[in-house]
């Protein structure tokens, strides 16, 4: 266990690190983004948080930090962690429903103290696709880049949202999430790239490739390569992961209306 939470909690500091010295102005750590656990203890599967380690890390060479969370699952480790600073703001989008884990992060959820209106919750319902993710993505991030001015980014990109995952919550497709990350990626900061949340292996590997070549503008085959865990991409054994027929129970009305209160919540930053 020791030796798992060093090499997680190791790849993102240096990766934060290569950021904070300029040698490079994207870095990324698919293993990376453990974003539940907390100061005291472990939590969500989570034995440590990287995530807040590696925003430490890069605070030591940037004043404001923009943490994105696009995990199935709230951010609350590192809502925690910075719910009292303006130094770091989190943006989270993910499933808020009674009894789902961890229960945390509804809209009006915003932060506390010198922290107020730095934290910025967007919680979805059950079969959310890559067009919400848009809605709310279109809506609310360019907002929050221009009111909050960031010097650096981290992202968490946890892929327990794509279609197939174990709990069969959301609808998003490789492409989805990869047109968020180019986003991030656009606004010319030093970025952070982390991994997260993904319980079909195969789909989680399938993801963060594609969305590692979509950031490097590299085209590569839509066939899976031959390899030790070849047969864990049947049946079509291709990269590509096509959203379920299923319904999105989040309404144009609903997004409309979390856009909206986010963007009003936006004028708290100073």
């Amino acid at each position: 266990m020791y030796e798992t939470v060093c090499v997680i909690s190791g790849a993102s500091l240096a990766a934060a690190e290569e950021l904070c010295y300029g040698a490079y102005q994207v870095a990324i750590n698919w293993y990376g983004g453990w974003h539940h656990g907390q100061p005291d203890k472990a939590e969500g599967f989570c034995y440590v948080n990287d995530c807040v380690l590696a925003i430490g890390k890069l605070r030591t060479s940037f004043n404001r930090v923009l943490y994105i969370d696009l995990d199935l699952h709230h951010g609350n480790g590192v809502e925690s962690a910075y719910l009292y600073s303006p130094h770091v703001l989190t943006y989270s989008i993910h499933k808020f429903s009674p009894g789902f884990y961890p229960g945390s992060g509804p809209l009006e959820c915003v932060g506390q103290g010198r922290g107020h209106g730095y934290t910025v919750n967007i919680p979805l319902h059950d079969g959310a696709s890559d067009s919400t993710l848009n809605t709310v993505i279109d809506g609310t991030l360019d907002g929050v880049v221009k009111a909050f001015k960031p010097d650096a980014i981290v992202c968490q990109c946890g892929v327990d949202g794509i279609a197939g995952d174990p709990h069969k919550a959301f609808n998003y497709t490789p492409q989805g999430m990869a047109r968020v990350v180019e986003k991030v990626v656009g606004y010319g900061k030093p970025t952070l790239l982390l991994g997260g949340g993904g319980y079909n292996h195969a789909n989680a590997a399938r993801t963060w490739t594609y969305i590692t070549a979509k950031i490097m503008k590299q085209d590569i085959p839509t066939d899976i390569p031959d390899h030790a865990f070849f047969s864990e991409y049947t049946p079509g054994f291709e990269l590509e992961i096509k959203p379920l027929n299923r319904k999105d129970e989040n309404t144009e009305l609903y997004l409309q209306q979390v856009v909206n209160t986010v963007c009003k919540n936006l004028r708290l930053i100073s």
